[in-house]
């Protein structure tokens, strides 16, 4: 069987390189020079020539696995000259580097995957100091601030309301948020100093949600706002813990205003996490994959922190505003002389693959 499949990785070696990506044609000469078993399969090392007068160079072929003569795609050249010396350890280099590439391609997929579950998942708690709350209050607040009278009754502690094909809830726990998610992110809220003793403070919660079926994500985003921003109004209203932070519920209110500017309420659907290390300010966003959208990132800016967040929070804008795909290699900027490179790498501040803005 070994002989077979030595066969078959010869036979499977000569087709790559006569791919017209690769040789173009069958190479001139090819011999199996060795073997080597590496996670589990085994790979065949060969030499071959161009043309009948040129020099012997590397191959690689296989990831078999006992008895098997189909490959697992891992074969290739880098069409190096072939030393018998260092070949072993060339080939294995060289199927590392495969193992390598795909398994990242694999993760890539997988967390592209991930931000797909995300999108379009609007859902908040609203961190409330006891099982009190005043449903009237909330349809009053709506209606002022809003002008939302769809609010309905569906449950003696949930509210729904229906409007263009967007259905959003509000129903009340009595009981403390689960987990102890919401302590752990309200570490991260650099706004609010107040943030963890409220996030260690609830008796209850409402939890908050919309979901569309043919409606856009910003209006979809947008209700969801205004449902929690008049939440916020309870009086036993403690914050509201939305996956990144939690926010202090007067300071969401007001970020949700901004909707009555004609402006996109950015900072409600994205929080903008602020650090500093030896190279200067760092930015990133969390709350953009709810848009199907990649997180990004500012990192050693030589800027003060606000600056930074600034400047990222008008990119993220510009990017929910306009639907906008950014990729790696891509160029953007506030203005027409302001160009900013865009590399996708693995997130530095946030796990997965996200945007690094050049600064």
């Amino acid at each position: 069987m070994m002989a077979e499949q030595r066969t078959a990785a010869r036979r499977a070696m000569a087709d790559w390189l006569s791919h017209p990506e690769e040789l173009g044609r069958a190479p001139a000469k090819i011999e199996c020079v060795g073997e080597f078993h590496l996670h589990h399969l085994h790979y065949y090392i060969f030499k071959y020539k161009k043309g009948l007068f040129g020099k012997w160079l590397l191959g690689v072929c296989g990831g078999y696995e006992d008895g098997e003569l189909e490959h697992c795609g891992h074969v290739y050249s880098k069409m190096e000259e072939y030393c018998e010396a260092t070949a072993m350890d060339q080939a294995v280099a060289m199927v590392e580097g495969i193992r390598a590439h795909w398994m990242g391609k694999a993760e890539r997929a997988q967390q592209d995957g991930q931000r797909r579950k995300m999108e379009g998942v609007f859902a908040a708690f609203v961190l409330l100091s006891d099982s009190d709350w005043d449903q009237e209050l909330l349809r009053h607040d709506l209606q002022r601030e809003w002008g939302l009278s769809a609010l309905e009754r569906r449950e003696e502690n949930g509210l729904g309301i229906s409007l263009g094909g967007m259905t959003g809830a509000v129903r009340m726990v009595p009981a403390p948020a689960p987990d102890g998610v919401a302590e752990k992110c309200a570490e991260n809220n650099y706004m609010w100093p107040g943030a963890v003793e409220a996030a260690n403070a609830p008796r209850a919660y409402l939890v908050v949600t919309v979901v569309g079926n043919g409606t856009g994500l910003l209006e979809r985003g947008k209700l969801f706002v205004k449902l929690v921003a008049c939440c916020c109004g309870q009086k036993n209203a403690l914050g509201v813990y939305t996956g990144a932070t939690v926010f202090e519920p007067h300071l969401y209110r007001d970020f949700a205003g901004m909707m009555k500017k004609d402006m996109l309420p950015v900072f409600n659907w994205v929080w903008f996490g602020l650090y500093v290390r030896e190279g200067g300010s760092c930015c990133y966003t969390h709350g953009m994959e709810l848009f199907g959208k990649d997180e990004m990132e500012i990192l050693d800016a030589d800027a003060p922190p606000s600056e930074v967040r600034e400047l990222l929070w008008q990119l993220a804008g510009y990017v929910l505003n306009g639907d906008v795909t950014l990729r790696d290699g891509d160029t953007i900027g506030v203005t027409e002389e302001d160009t900013r490179t865009i590399t996708r790498s693995p997130g530095v501040a946030l796990p997965g693959m996200t945007l690094k803005i050049s600064c």
